[in-house]
Order: structure tokens, then sequence, then C-alpha cells
């Protein structure tokens, strides 16, 4: 009887210690890791860190915030900057940091914006630690589209988004025949998989090539390795 009662807690040891080294793999695999790719043969280089003659104001005056450290860093005030290049469908690269606000809440922590062709925006925002996540947190795509779940890393640390978009098409009465599609991998991890995009902000210049626009949204956030892949 001592003999099998023995063998009995060991089996359930034994499989307590399983269950551990399981549930920690799957942990692992699920936590948000930054992927700092460099870019692929064909990519066009947005930014590399070392000017911004890529980039202007929106009203096409030279680009105004500020170089440091291999980043580009936005200067609160200083206005939304675009690409000179425009871009159909496409799978871009990014990597941003957003600083450590404490004194402010919601929308006014490190807020900023990648918005693809100037019109789709997904957001940049420190939204660490946010349950449940909103359609207006980090990783959304702005007011339509609700990550799949919050994988933001602490303010100050660097993170990356990997997204592929593509456009509406049109046909030549200029009516939308599909719409847009978008993926968003945060750190590693899908948060909006090949999602149709509800709405198309400023129609009138729909199924035409686009800027990728970063929003001054009062806030120093910096951006860095950015790079496009065209889509044929």
């Amino acid at each position: 009887m001592i003999q099998a009662t023995s063998a009995i807690r060991w089996s359930l040891t034994l499989a307590c210690a399983v269950v551990a080294v399981l549930s920690q793999s799957a942990s692992s695999a699920e936590a948000p890791k930054p992927q700092f790719t460099k870019p692929p043969q064909g990519a066009i280089i947005l930014f590399d860190g070392k000017d911004t003659s890529g980039w202007t104001r929106m009203n096409g005056t030279p680009c105004p915030w500020r170089l440091q450290d291999g980043a580009m860093v936005c200067i609160p005030l200083a206005g939304n900057i675009r690409t000179k290049k425009t871009f159909g469908d496409h799978k871009l690269h990014i990597e941003f940091k957003v600083p450590y606000m404490p004194r402010f809440k919601g929308q006014g922590r490190g807020n900023s914006g990648v918005y693809l062709q100037a019109r789709y925006e997904v957001q940049v925002l420190d939204s660490y630690g946010i349950d449940p996540i909103k359609k207006d947190d980090c990783g959304a795509l702005y007011g339509m589209i609700v990550p799949s779940k919050n994988v933001c890393l602490p303010p100050n640390e660097w993170q990356s988004y990997d997204i592929t978009f593509r456009a509406p098409r049109l046909e030549d009465d200029k009516k939308t025949v599909q719409k847009g599609r978008i993926t968003v991998v945060q750190n590693g991890i899908t948060i909006i998989d090949d999602k149709e995009i509800p709405k198309s902000p400023r129609p009138n210049a729909l199924g035409k090539p686009g800027p990728l626009m970063l929003q001054d949204h009062l806030c120093p956030v910096a951006f860095r390795n950015i790079w496009v892949v065209p889509i044929d």
C-alpha cells in the first residue's frame, strides 16, 4: 500500500512538472519579440537612420523632425511628415519607441500613427498592460479594427510593426468593387489577420498610390528602420 501511494505521488509530481514545462513553452512562444529585421533585397529604404531626405512635411517643405541615435523623432507641433515616394499594395516594416509620459493618460501617452497611403492609420500609443484593448489602442486600425490581443511592450522599448496592405480595387466608374485588406504583426505576433478594411477616409483618392505618413500627435515618438516591399 505504501509503495502504491509513493508511486501515485511520483506520477502526480511528474505530471505537474510536464504541465509546467509545456505551459512555460507555450507562454514563451506567445511572448512579444520585436522583429529588428534588415531590409531584404529589392526593398525600398525609407529611413536608414542617416538622414530624412526621403521625407517632407505634408506641404512639401523639408522634414522638421530630428535625428537622434539613428532614429527619427517627432518634434511636437512640427507637423505630420510623409514620404516623397507613394505606394499601392505593399509590405511595410517600421520600428517605433513611445516615450514614458506618466503625467498623461489615454490618447495623450506616446501617441502617433502610421498612415498607409496617408489614409489608413495603424495606431501608435503607450497601451502597455491595457485590458481590454480597444480600436483606438496601439496596433489597431484606428477606429475600425481592434487588435486580437495586446502585445505592447513598456514605453522606452523599441517595438516593431510588419504590415501587409492591399488597397481597394476600383472600376473605371470609380466605385469600390473590392475593399482593402490589412494584416498587422506587432512584435512578432499577428494581431490583425488579413481583415477587410471597412471604410476608406478621403474616398476621392481611392485607387491611387499614396505616401506613408507619420503623425505628430504632440508626443516625441521615435521611428527607425523603415522600409517597404511593393506587392505586385
